[in-house]
């Protein structure tokens, strides 16, 4: 860029400037085409821009060839063909970027870029009047026409830019400003041929401008196509009203100006229609709104509120429907062994890689983890099926992520409607079914049969698993620290039970305990949690961190003679009672009464402190606080959500610490997410706060370095 501007200068010549260009073009197509073979060429929007610069440097060396070493050509030529298709390529690339990842949140971005296309064409009208005042006066040529349609592409190239990054969810990549000064610079040489086509000489900073646009296009292919690890979707922290406003105070300023003096009455024109057209898209914001509220932020896909809102509408009597389930199969291998990251860019590619299998009708949803839904209307069972063999084939294709390549392959069971249930809830269990059988079966896709006795199969094997599960110590323990406010060291930690299914990767609670409880496996499975809590609470005071650690006990654990087998437990491992802290829910004191309160006295009398978890969602009498032993209350989550909106929950949360502090008790707010809500808790003297904000329950093995980094935060260090 530097030596084409010195040509512009006069200090190179015409044939180094032309060579210099060309040079800058070829490696930018190279530079593109290398970013859609990484991709494997699925992804339209990587071709398109590819395309683009390619023709555009065809039409360069087209041009070159055709001008036989004179500054310029006085006539339009096929060259100009391709000028003008790299502009129309790079508007389809960026309308195949907004149709994957809006779907049916298209019409606020269009109408956004509307109102920028009608801005910013009212203010160009005014700079190259000229040349429209001569076509208005009928000395229109083909030359004029052309150098006018180059300013008008790039306008409504900005302009859909402009749309897309005031849209809250889009992603237009990481590259995105270097895309946007690009094609400014681009749009401005234009501008500047139109009004004046004969002052453009090869090797002028024309040939600066343009080829710096150029150039730009690729590199922002190069970025969309090589994700980075560490990026999320997002806006780029672009106002959602700043397109709107921008061009709405621009076309303001040119009727403004029309008062003051003469205007092209086109420009008038257009300022009106961007002022009318700017009011259309105010009433699309509240539903743009609603529909972040359904759209899973890491993948861009509609959530599993969405699919349990649409589907059911969907479902019409006399039509054939499928629905899909799938899940990555070794997903846990992923993360485990190349990070995080890596696994939230890999969920990002199978979502790109299930919109490009299936149809622009049909539903695709991200439900949790790795686990994804896609909902089939006006389908049969054949095509159904086809559908879930060509995800499954379409999954096996490596992904390349950051510079890692990464195998997976992914299990999917399909059930039809109304066969295999007559609504969402029972079409997803017969899915299950069939995705834990192409699971088991390896066969990557699988149809679920009516003779499968429905969910049954599924509680019955996962109760064998258990119980396999327990006999093998298959569960591992994470640690969420509580800190007390003001202070970088931990006070105690809550264990959180994870099981490390030998198929299904690692599984959170909500996946076993409630089926380990109806199995009545709770009371083994509180002895295996137990063992390892407090075989960890050794390793921890032989290096000198001596912590209390919470351990959640169901009703059915403190009926199996809880008191004597804790106490056998610390005494086989020589450790005081201090060292457990019993967390029991309101609901269990509700529903055991008088039973469980004679236990947790008996408990309490051995040394070991009780905590009651979920404070103020059971609905029971406050009694228990004066009558029970209880040390601790755990205020649930769902009391710290709103404080940073509502005063009243501000208010509630103080008396409850208050009640709590009047009782000699300690109280804990847990899930706390954010810093507004662990200042706030801090300034009402809460004891003690626990939540991802501090840190999400972790491996015993990475606490340490937790620890070191709060001190070093801190100062302390």
């Amino acid at each position: 860029m530097v030596s084409l501007a010195l040509v512009g200068e006069g200090v190179l010549d015409q044939w180094v400037a032309t060579s210099l260009c060309l040079t800058t073009e070829a490696s930018a197509v190279l530079l593109c085409w290398a970013a859609a073979s990484e991709v494997g060429f699925r992804r339209l929007e990587v071709t398109l821009a590819a395309s683009a610069v390619t023709l555009y440097a065809t039409g360069d060396v087209l041009y070159s060839y055709l001008s036989n070493g004179e500054p310029a050509l006085a006539i339009a030529s096929v060259a100009d063909a391709g000028y003008l298709l790299f502009s129309v390529l790079v508007i389809g690339a960026l309308g195949v970027v907004i149709h994957r990842q809006l779907r049916g949140r298209l019409w606020p971005v269009l109408l956004d870029s509307l109102v920028g296309t009608l801005a910013a064409a009212s203010v160009i009208s005014m700079v190259v009047a000229p040349t429209l005042n001569a076509v208005s006066l009928g000395s229109v040529t083909r030359e004029s026409t052309i150098a006018i349609a180059y300013p008008v592409l790039d306008i409504v190239t900005i302009a859909l830019i402009a749309g897309i990054l005031a849209s809250q969810g889009l992603d237009l990549g990481p590259r995105w400003p270097i895309l946007l000064i690009g094609l400014g610079l681009f749009a401005a040489f234009d501008v500047g041929y139109a009004l004046d086509p004969e002052s453009y000489s090869a090797g002028s900073l024309y040939d600066a401008g343009w080829t710096a646009g150029v150039v730009a296009v690729a590199v922002w292919v190069d970025g969309i196509a090589r994700p980075l690890s560490d990026r999320r979707r997002g806006n780029a922290g672009i106002p959602a009203l700043a397109a709107p406003i921008i061009s709405t105070v621009a076309a303001l300023g040119v009727l403004v100006l029309a008062s003051q003096k003469p205007v092209p009455v086109l420009a008038v024109v257009l300022s009106g229609l961007t002022l009318a057209a700017a009011a259309i898209p105010l009433s699309f914001r509240h539903r743009l709104q609603r529909t972040l509220a359904r759209t899973d932020d890491l993948t861009g896909l509609t959530n599993r509120r969405a699919l349990y809102a649409d589907v059911p509408d969907r479902l019409q009597p006399g039509q054939h429907s499928a629905l899909l389930l799938l899940d990555l199969d070794r997903f846990k291998d992923v993360n485990d062994g190349l990070g995080h990251d890596v696994g939230d860019g890999l969920l990002q590619r199978v979502g790109e890689r299930l919109t490009e299998q299936v149809r622009s009708s049909d539903l695709i949803s991200r439900i949790g983890g790795d686990e994804f839904a896609i909902f089939l209307a006006d389908v049969s069972e054949e095509a159904a099926v086809e559908t879930a063999a060509r995800i499954s084939r379409a999954l096996e294709e490596p992904f390349t992520i950051g510079g890692v390549i990464v195998q997976t392959s992914a299990s999917v069971g399909v059930a039809l409607y109304p066969e295999h249930g007559p609504e969402l809830g029972s079409l997803l269990r017969s899915a299950d079914v069939a995705m834990y059988r192409a699971k088991a079966d390896h066969s990557g896709h699988h149809l679920y049969q009516l003779d499968y006795n429905d969910h049954r199969e599924i509680r019955f094997r996962t109760v064998q698993e258990l119980r396999t599960a327990i006999a093998e110590r298959q569960f591992v323990m994470h640690y969420q620290p509580k800190i007390c406010p003001g202070g970088p060291e931990i006070a105690d930690v809550e264990s959180l039970v994870r099981w490390n299914h030998p198929t299904r990767g690692l599984l959170y609670p909500g996946s076993f305990l409630q089926l380990a409880e109806e199995a009545g496996l709770m009371p083994q499975l509180t002895d295996v949690i137990m063992d390892q809590v407090l075989d960890q609470a050794v390793r921890w005071r032989s290096e000198g961190l001596e912590l209390a650690i919470a351990v959640n006990v169901s009703a059915s654990c403190l009926r199996q003679d809880m008191p004597h087998r804790i106490t056998r437990l610390l005494s086989a491992r020589n450790l005081p009672p201090s060292v457990i802290v019993l967390e029991i829910t309101e609901e269990i004191l509700l529903q055991e009464g008088p039973q469980t309160a004679g236990i947790l006295r008996e408990i309490r009398a051995r040394g070991i402190e009780i905590s009651i978890d979920d404070f103020g969602t059971g609905y029971s009498s406050l009694a228990y606080l004066r009558d029970l032993p209880v040390d601790e209350l755990k205020l649930d989550r769902s009391f710290i959500a709103p404080m940073n909106q509502d005063p009243r929950a501000t208010n509630l949360v103080a008396s409850i610490i208050d009640l709590a502090h009047s009782l000699g008790l300690r109280i804990v707010a847990e899930g706390v997410e954010d810093e507004e809500a662990y200042t706030a808790l801090a300034g009402l003297n809460c004891d003690l706060i626990q939540g991802y904000y501090l840190s999400k329950p972790i491996p015993a093995g990475e606490l340490s370095a937790w620890m070191a980094r709060r001190r070093v935060a801190a100062g302390l260090v």
